[in-house]
């Protein structure tokens, strides 16, 4: 291991005691100094992001990719108001989740705790160096933060930024710590850093999550694609599901809940597809026969099309027959991140919520509300598509786990 991962591991692993033991006040202060200084040092961080953009763009980094990499004003102001929702949440550390009283008399409670050091280790967004380590410190952790090489300018200068908010509160700063050696062999001994990381998420693209799923000795919670799908009904209010459609797919077409595929009923394809096409131009459409009918500048679908999460401006589209094939579609193709129905029909509705197997399952609105911030968690440190401590974005409580706390008066077992 190099001598530079094993001193932060150790230096994680002291600061654990300090930041799990704190004040939420405490904790609470710092999130607001780090929001303010963010907002203050916004042409320091600037400076810094774009210097790693145009080392990006050199090297042919993808639209969508730099688009991830890139911060502007609005970005940073968005960071530091992240830190301030987050702060404004209630505390979960020391919640009683349940509790009962045994006939002896032994009162039974399950506590919430920080789980230790949450390691994250993600690509090409340094907004997430904000969101994840706002997070990790409401909820009493350390965040121990690996980015990718070509956000590291931009990852240091929030790093810096986080770390002295922490010392103005009167916590160890420490409890946010960077890797700076971005290479492949310490991405790997940063998975395996068992006794020092007690949580790992991963959050990037396919090729890091076979890494990790190959590699990981540490525990981990998996941030998997997004292969998220729009089913249009029959019964859907087609000028409402064109609105969510162009907003699925285009709002940000690089994020893990933008729309990956496009399913139409037989009965409004018709009508809807020749819309769709043109609302969403500029994108390229992928279709089944029956699309390609309808929409002349479609080019063919692929299986593996259907199955992929472009991150960019491309669109399976497949026309289905009714609501058993869409769900059949998404059982086949999708990726158990989020799926959503466009429908008036209450049944359609609820039988899509019920048998849809997915993290999130949005009725009637865009995909794109499946983010941590707009489901009122404040921020996400990532979306878990596995089904084990955390499903779906993962805020304040899935950075807890519960302590089992057994009040006596003196029982003993017979």
């Amino acid at each position: 291991m190099s001598a530079e991962l094993a001193s932060l591991g150790v230096r994680a692993r002291a600061a654990v005691k300090t930041i799990s033991t704190s004040s939420a006040a405490a904790r609470d202060q710092a999130l607001l100094v780090a929001a303010d200084l963010l907002a203050a040092r916004a042409g320091t961080l600037l400076d810094a992001n774009q210097a790693d953009r145009r080392a990006a763009a050199a090297v042919g980094m993808a639209p969508a990719a730099l688009d991830r990499l890139t911060l502007d004003e609005a970005r940073i102001e968005a960071m530091a108001e992240g830190l301030r929702r987050v702060a404004a949440l209630a505390d979960p550390v020391g919640e009683v989740v349940d509790g009962w009283v045994r006939p002896n008399g032994l009162r039974v409670q399950r506590v919430r705790v920080p789980l230790g050091v949450v390691g994250v280790i993600y690509e090409n967004r340094p907004n997430v160096t904000s969101d994840a380590a706002g997070l990790c410190l409401k909820s009493g952790n350390v965040a121990f933060l690996r980015g990718s090489s070509s956000a590291l300018r931009s990852n240091q200068a929030v790093v810096a930024v986080l770390r002295e908010a922490l010392d103005k509160a009167g916590l160890p700063a420490d409890a946010v710590l960077l890797v700076e050696d971005t290479s492949h062999a310490t991405a790997l001994e940063f998975m395996r850093l068992r006794g020092v990381i007690d949580c790992l998420v991963p959050r990037g693209g396919r090729e890091l999550i076979e890494l990790l799923l190959e590699h990981a000795t540490v525990p981990y919670v998996l941030d998997g694609d997004g292969n998220c799908h729009v089913y249009v009904d029959a019964a859907a209010d087609l000028d409402m599901a064109l609105d969510i459609v162009v907003n699925a797919k285009t709002q940000r077409p690089g994020v893990c809940n933008a729309a990956e595929s496009l399913l139409i009923h037989r009965a409004v394809a018709a009508e809807f597809l020749p819309r769709a096409a043109e609302a969403l131009a500029g994108v390229e459409l992928r279709g089944d026969a029956a699309t390609l009918a309808l929409v002349p500048g479609a080019t063919p679908a692929t299986e593996a099309d259907y199955a992929t999460e472009f991150l960019g401006l491309c669109l399976s589209v497949a026309v289905v027959d009714d609501l058993d094939a869409a769900i059949a579609h998404i059982e086949r193709y999708g990726s158990g991140h989020t799926e959503a129905i466009v429908t008036q029909d209450l049944a359609a509705a609820q039988r899509f919520v019920r048998e849809v197997d997915a993290a999130a399952v949005v009725v009637n609105a865009s995909t794109r509300f499946a983010d941590g911030g707009e489901l009122g968690l404040g921020a996400e440190v990532g979306i878990s598509t596995q089904k084990l401590h955390a499903r779906g974005p993962m805020g304040l409580r899935e950075l807890t786990c519960a302590k089992w706390v057994v009040w006596g008066e003196g029982q003993t077992r017979t």
